[in-house]
């Protein structure tokens, strides 16, 4: 049985929440690669899709690039996350239909409530409700 509780560095946190703040009008996305089970490196990626408020698409090439640079360095995918500008931080239908990584952690920002982010981290599996993980924020 999976962890009902994920810890995350503050500074990855902090990376993920600054990414969203950047662009508060599109959605942004990214990867997080962890060390030994904990999450070490943020990735962002650029979002390639039609319509940016609403949906992401991760660029191809810097998708490759990231899941290239987290093998390289003995790192494993820990987690995607993505930002719902005008949205709860829960997964859309869209998010769930398009969850191709079910042992992933999904995290998604949200910059709904002004000047407030909040993040809220989710097990996507096919055909199954979204499964709400509680986060711990540490200071390693």
């Amino acid at each position: 049985m999976r962890k009902k509780e994920i810890e995350i560095p503050r500074e990855i946190v902090n990376q993920v929440l600054h990414h969203a703040q950047s662009s508060p009008d599109s959605e942004v996305c990214g990867l997080i690669a962890s060390r030994h089970g904990a999450p070490a490196d943020c990735y962002p990626v650029k979002n390639t899709a039609d319509d940016p408020a609403r949906r992401f698409n991760m660029d191809a090439k810097e998708q490759i690039d990231a899941l290239r640079k987290i093998r390289e360095k003995g790192e494993e995918l820990f987690a995607i996350y993505h930002s719902h500008p005008t949205s709860a931080p829960t997964p859309s239908a869209t998010d769930i239909e398009q969850a191709n990584y079910p042992d992933v952690l999904s995290l998604i920002i949200s910059l709904d409530t002004k000047g407030v982010l909040e993040m809220r981290g989710f097990r996507i599996k096919p055909n199954a409700p979204a499964e709400e993980v509680i986060l711990l924020l540490t200071h390693n």
